[in-house]
């Protein structure tokens, strides 16, 4: 089947609903010449299973003009971000950032507000001022919540759930040889595999083709190819792996930020379940098992401290004293206060024996968010002409070496405000490219083969936390690169005689991505931000004095 939308949005989430809302919202202005929707949302699994839901602590944006202002917010971010980021893409997402909160409240989204109705701030690591907007300690899911409504009444915006992106489509797939160095490549849309097969005996999952004026990349980030993190199971980096092949640019791979604290619990690992940094800031203090405090050792902030130095020493005295974990304390704060600030992590804990304001909270890192990305420019657009990237899948330049607390989400809707704006204003020059050939999706998966692919999975996992981890060193990266190398091309294999399925086409991504951070690790001679490696122990700034 061939489809044709003017707005084609691979992935959902926060970047993906607001954009989607903001191009339906410009079209209604507009002279309709049909009835069908013009913008298509595809979502791998359901629309509520974006990673965003799984945000806890909040969205940072200065609201508070008594105390707070927008210097300080871009001073936070480029410290932060190891003085790497791109200060332009800092103070765009920082000045646009309130009126975004205003448009998320009016999308129906819901903030805690104190009783004469500022909003209740809270305040994270490596923030100088109480900026972090919050919905209890489940801010990520009230944002989905909110946004999915405004997108189901919205009659404009057409979601088809259950459906994987393989491949954009560009030039390539016309018999074009496309090279990083081609100029104007472009985007027509991309494949998609039906996951939901046609109903009737020996029906199998079809891959269509999705013709679109305007693509935008919404897959979030690839914490999954790690064998512990904070994403749900499907963030596999389909959209950085699809666009690399496509010889899109990507950057800032080696970035990897690990959460410090994630709740020790081996029976969940894909998502592992989140312990907010705003626990922290709310006064939660690490310790060891048996109490004594240890973050004293390696910042004058404590437990405050920025995401990569706190994950670095919790793994550092895990390793130390042969722990599996550390433990958080709020055993000294009031109860009551606790269990209403986080009321999820409060019954979550209590579900597993765990009572928080009587208790130690046991946590260790786990991967949680990628720097890096598909490089874009600030209106959101790729190298790729027609093809836009926003979100988590997407490297604007903002968090540079490391992110700051809570910036990512108000990064995915100022960015979804500016590439709405600008393909709204340049989609009436595309058209339809009507030789696209159709996919050739002949050939037949074994049980055998299944159980490799699962198999391959596990691989990843246990080469990218191994030898990718918090702390690197060339050795460990040269043989994550020669296992991924191998698993590479025996993965390849067997896609180009198979009929593609979500599990072989996720495991070709997460291998993509596991190389691309892999090589973009080897690349950095120096620790900076999230990037530690022994062989090159000294940061830039050191080796000039």
């Amino acid at each position: 089947m061939v489809y044709k939308y003017d707005f084609l949005i691979i992935g959902a989430g926060v970047a993906g609903m607001s954009y989607a809302l903001k191009v339906a919202r410009a079209l209604k202005s507009k002279e309709r010449t049909s009835n069908s929707p013009r913008i298509c949302m595809i979502c791998k699994a359901g629309l509520d299973e974006a990673n965003t839901s799984f945000a806890q602590g909040g969205v940072a944006s200065v609201t508070n003009l008594k105390v707070d202002t927008f210097d300080k917010h871009i001073a936070d971010t480029l410290i932060a971000g190891d003085y790497i980021s791109d200060r332009a893409a800092v103070e765009q997402v920082v000045r646009e950032a309130p009126a975004q909160i205003e448009e998320l409240v009016r999308w129906g989204v819901n903030f805690d507000r104190k009783e004469g109705g500022d909003f209740d701030l809270h305040r994270e690591g490596g923030h100088s001022e109480f900026r972090i907007l919050h919905h209890a300690d489940d801010t990520g899911a009230e944002i989905q919540r909110g946004l999915m409504e405004a997108v189901r009444n919205c009659p404009d915006i057409e979601v088809k759930e259950n459906h994987f992106a393989v491949e954009i489509i560009t030039q390539h797939h016309l018999g074009v040889r496309v090279t990083r160095r081609s100029p104007n490549i472009q985007c027509y849309g991309a494949y998609v595999l039906n996951c939901q097969p046609p109903k009737g005996k020996g029906k199998n999952p079809t891959v269509d083709t999705y013709l679109s004026k305007v693509t935008v990349m919404c897959t979030g980030g690839c914490g999954a190819v790690y064998m512990t993190t904070s994403n749900p199971v499907i963030a596999t980096g389909d959209g950085i792996a699809m666009v690399y092949r496509a010889k899109g640019t990507v950057a800032d791979m080696e970035f990897v930020q690990f959460h410090p604290t994630v709740l020790h619990n081996p029976k969940e690992t894909h998502p592992a379940y989140l312990i907010t940094e705003a626990m922290r800031g709310y006064g939660g203090i690490l310790k060891l098992p048996n109490g004594e405090t240890f973050m004293e050792k390696y910042d004058e902030r404590l437990s405050l401290a920025p995401r990569d130095i706190v994950a670095r020493a919790i793994d550092k005295e895990m390793k130390i004293h042969g722990l599996d974990h550390v433990c958080l304390d709020v055993t000294h704060k009031d109860p009551a206060e606790t269990r209403h600030h986080f009321p999820n992590i409060y019954q979550k804990c209590l579900s597993i024996g765990i009572d928080i304001t009587t208790d130690y909270i046991p946590v260790r890192p786990a991967a949680h968010y990628m720097c890096g990305g598909i490089k874009v420019d600030l209106n959101g657009q790729s190298s790729i002409e027609r093809l836009y990237a926003l979100g988590e899948c997407s490297c604007t330049g903002l968090h540079g070496g490391n992110r700051l607390a809570s910036n990512s989400l108000i990064e995915a809707v100022v960015y979804a405000d500016a590439a709405a704006k600008d393909s709204l204003a340049h989609v009436d020059l595309y058209d339809f490219n009507d030789r696209v050939p159709e996919w050739n999706d002949e050939g037949t998966m074994t049980n055998e083969e299944k159980v490799l692919i699962t198999q391959s999975v596990k691989e990843v996992n246990q080469i990218m936390s191994n030898y990718v981890g918090i702390v690197r060193s060339d050795l460990r990266l040269h043989r994550a690169w020669d296992r991924l190398d191998m698993l590479y091309e025996e993965t390849e294999r067997l896609f180009k005689r198979v009929r593609p399925t979500r599990d072989i086409c996720e495991l070709r991504n997460m291998i993509n991505v596991g190389y691309l951070i892999t090589r973009w690790a080897l690349e950095r001679k120096e620790c900076r931000g999230l990037h530690y490696t022994t062989d090159y122990p000294l940061h830039a700034y050191d080796k000039k004095k």
